[in-house]
């Protein structure tokens, strides 16, 4: 196994698991309210020390990676999932329905990224379900453009045209033999797409587009901090470093199944 792909998964896989037992891991509410713990540093009480609040930090940064977390794989999962239906229908029926997908992407590859994905959330109200939606909308162009270039290159193919003699339909034929050997590269692409989600779900609740307090998220813990940066460090280097720990893995992984897959 390649030492990039067994890093990110080693990565990926402890902040997933403390994640998924964030109900066991934690010692404390993440959303109770300690007036005696206010600003407590790190100590044997508070693993990573408290918030303005006296909220346990440790709870809230592993509650806060369910949210970061489901949102990076539900957002990327409607990128693929709407780049493979439009890069499939303009790799294989080309013509008219290909000039018009790709220019549309062109149009949507247009404007920033960031601020295309500030705009929409400013006029949505904030939640969970409405991020995922917000960030998987606006960044599916470069999985489309892949599958799309997969698909010219397989469609000619020898077991495609025998597809088409033996009178298997369009649909059969795109489901069931090109999207399956087009798959690879997209794979490669999501892995490095999750990180970038991560990123700009943690950018969105910074600046209070996300995910709203008190549920906690990385992104809104490190906005909070902004308030106690020099009394509390703790408060933006833990959201920071898990951030940044997060994103590396995701890369990791993603390096690492390219690495891989190109053998």
């Amino acid at each position: 196994m390649k030492p990039k792909l067994l890093a990110g998964i080693i990565i990926i896989g402890i902040l997933s698991a403390g994640a998924i037992f964030a109900p066991l891991l934690a010692k404390h509410d993440p959303n109770k309210i300690v007036f005696e713990d206010v600003l407590t540093g790190p100590s044997q009480k508070h693993i990573l020390g408290a918030d303005q609040l006296g909220r346990d930090l440790f709870s809230r940064m592993l509650f806060g990676a369910r949210v970061s977390l489901l949102v990076g794989v539900i957002a990327v999962g409607i990128a693929v999932l709407a780049g493979l239906v439009l890069g499939s229908l303009a790799g294989f029926l080309g013509g008219i329905t290909d000039t018009l997908i790709m220019r549309f992407v062109d149009i949507m590859l247009c404007f920033p990224a960031f601020f295309l994905i500030l705009a929409v959330a400013a006029i949505l109200e904030p939640s969970i379900f409405n991020i995922m939606l917000i960030i998987g909308l606006t960044s599916w162009m470069g999985t489309a453009r892949l599958v799309r270039a997969e698909i010219l290159s397989l469609k000619e193919k020898e077991f495609i045209l025998a597809a088409r003699a033996i009178g298997l339909s369009n649909f059969r034929i795109i489901l069931g033999h090109l999207i399956p050997n087009a798959l690879n590269p997209v794979i490669v692409n999501a892995a490095l797409g999750v990180g970038s989600a991560i990123l700009l779900e943690s950018s969105l609740s910074f600046l209070g587009l996300g995910v709203q307090p008190p549920q906690a998220s990385w992104g809104n813990i490190l906005a909070e901090s902004k308030a106690v940066l020099g009394a509390a460090w703790w408060m933006s280097v833990c959201p920071g470093l898990a951030i940044l720990l997060t994103v590396l893995g995701f890369n990791l992984l993603g390096e690492g199944l390219r690495e891989t897959s190109n053998q």
